[in-house]
């Protein structure tokens, strides 16, 4: 793993939102970014593998308009960020486990690359606003890669908190801040 003790600078917040599925963590990560710049940026990690997953994704579409800059990024999270971190423009990644399925389907490796994203976060300039799921609170999976990437996402969202300025956990709609502050309490 990288140096995760490093301060996070000025240049705009690190806000991780985590919960359950259907609780309310992309609607207010979507608040957050929309009270501070409604031209932002949106990194989709989602892949339409199933007709199912094609409708999620085109509720979440509609919901946000056409206001965003939607930017699809299923793998290369890291690079796609430093390639977008000179805008200067507010980002939405939604969401970090569906890029950590992404990359451990392609048998990456999980470690490098959680590392590696956690690693470039205060080279950021405007605010960045992560959405995780919160897997490790359901049953344990009763297959081997389950509980893998079930630990994994542990691991993960333990490393982005660790870096983040603000963590914030959603159920039924309502936040609750572990960390910091809820930035969508300024944003309206």
């Amino acid at each position: 793993m990288g140096q995760f003790g490093h301060s996070i600078d000025d240049q705009g917040e690190v806000s991780l939102i985590l919960g359950g599925a259907r609780s309310g963590k992309s609607r207010l990560g979507e608040t957050i970014v929309e009270g501070i710049d409604r031209g932002a940026i949106y990194i989709a990690t989602a892949q339409a593998y199933d007709d199912e997953m094609r409708r999620r994704i085109a509720t979440h579409q509609e919901r946000r308009g056409n206001q965003w800059r939607t930017e699809e990024v299923p793998l290369n999270l890291g690079p796609a960020l430093l390639d977008l971190f000179p805008g200067a423009k507010p980002i939405l990644i939604d969401c970090l486990t569906l890029w950590l399925s992404n990359i451990l389907l392609a048998e990456r490796d999980v470690e490098s690359e959680i590392a590696d994203l956690v690693d470039i976060l205060p080279q950021r300039n405007a605010p960045l606003v992560m959405v995780s799921n919160e897997t490790g609170l359901g049953i344990v999976p009763d297959n081997a890669l389950g509980r893998r990437y079930r630990d994994l996402s542990g691991i993960m969202n333990q490393e982005i908190a660790r870096v983040a300025d603000n963590v914030i956990f959603v159920a039924a709609g309502l936040p609750l801040v572990m960390k910091g502050r809820n930035p969508a309490q300024n944003s309206n």
